[in-house]
């Protein structure tokens, strides 16, 4: 399909339900908009499922820029095709598809090189629009809404540019494929994908939220031997296991000692690979710490705040020869890596159910905001038209 749809609605502009940030941190408001058609290249689909993310919730929160309100937040989502524009070749209408904030062109430099998953073409940015900086949303008063990461999943329906959509199987159930499009797709791609987790090994992870089991599942599936989590939270010792987490250490009852020195002596040396996951500096100091001399590597995968910087004994990195490297949506290339993901999940070796520890329907969207921010859900499913 061309840029040419059966659906009695293609072309045309779409009136729907979307649950609107107005002001930070204030409940989302549930309200009618309209969705403008697909531009050529753009794709709209109907969101089946989205789940929320930390992501989201910063942002919420958030008043100075890149924060901006009115906003349709959301991106971790699945959906079908609803029309497609002009010049898109990839998805036809009732394809199931995978929205993403990470794009793959499949043109450029990086997106042709296995060495990279951050495309030139598209680069990501936290902005409040398409990639011709207009908007596909407005209200029922005309006012303009703004997107969110290219996503904007909290809405019925969306329009995203091809660069950021794959298509993936159906047969993979809509409250677990959405979870594919960022937190558990970050987590198990930073040790399969960015360090390349070798059988046998041992890993630490600093923080066990979504993130951080993402990884221990991501670091079991390679092989790990050994996977230790560090978390402040004892209750994260039980759950962890789930997720191949062999040793536990709660980082507030270590005494005197940092949790470098008890990594290195649980480990003889250091960690193969440690990952940070929380957003802290500080840990990031403590996970290069933990890191093996001579071949360990120290991942990145938490975001502290864009101003925060790291100190580095320059005599330290030439002399341990050590690793020390970002994650970015773990290393993966969506339109590929996405659907391997997929069907190791439905071949029973990626483990998905254990994320989602709540699902609700659209309306009850502002729970599922509290549940994170009690911290008492890993994954909330939202239900759009259950």
């Amino acid at each position: 399909m061309d840029g040419k749809s059966s659906s009695n609605t293609a072309g045309k502009p779409l009136r729907c339900r979307a649950a609107i940030a107005r002001k930070a941190g204030e409940p989302l408001v549930i309200e009618e908009v309209i969705v403008a058609p697909p531009n050529p290249r753009e794709v709209r689909i109907k969101i089946i499922c989205t789940s929320l993310c930390h992501s989201d919730i910063t942002l919420w929160k958030l008043k100075d820029p890149p924060a901006i309100f009115p906003r349709i937040l959301g991106h971790e989502a699945v959906g079908v095709v609803e029309s497609v524009g002009e010049g898109v070749h990839e998805v036809a209408e009732g394809d199931t598809v995978i929205p993403t904030f990470v794009s793959d062109c499949g043109e450029c430099r990086d997106c042709l090189s296995e060495k990279s998953n951050l495309c030139t073409k598209f680069p990501f940015s936290i902005s409040p629009w398409m990639r011709d900086e207009t908007s596909r949303f407005t209200d029922i008063n005309g006012e303009t809404l703004y997107h969110f990461v290219y996503v904007s999943s909290f809405s019925e329906y969306t329009v995203v540019d091809i660069a950021h959509v794959t298509k993936i199987d159906p047969a993979i159930p809509a409250n677990r494929a959405c979870l594919l499009s960022c937190g558990v797709s970050t987590g198990v791609g930073a040790a399969w994908r960015t360090a390349k987790v070798e059988a046998g090994t041992t890993v630490a992870i600093f923080g066990l939220g979504a993130i951080g089991l993402a990884v221990a599942e991501g670091a079991r599936l390679c092989g790990a031997k050994r996977i230790i989590g560090i978390d402040v939270n004892q209750d994260k010792c039980e759950i962890g296991k789930k997720f191949g987490v062999t040793d536990f250490v709660n980082s507030r009852n270590i005494g005197d000692k940092t949790v470098s020195q008890i990594i290195t002596e649980m480990t003889d040396g250091g960690a193969d690979y440690c990952f940070e996951c929380v957003g802290l500096t500080s840990l990031v100091h403590e996970a290069y710490a933990s890191t093996r001399k001579g071949w360990g590597k120290t991942v990145v995968v938490g975001l502290d705040d864009p101003s925060s910087m790291l100190t580095l004994s320059t005599f330290e990195l030439l002399y341990s020869g050590k690793s020390l490297m970002g994650s970015f949506f773990g290393g993966l290339k969506p339109k590929t890596d996405i659907n391997i993901l997929g069907k190791r999940y439905m071949d029973k070796e990626l483990q998905l159910d254990e994320f989602v520890t709540h699902e609700v329907e659209f309306e009850e969207i502002n729970k599922a905001f509290d549940l994170l921010l009690e911290g008492k859900s890993l994954r909330c499913v939202i239900w759009m038209n259950k």
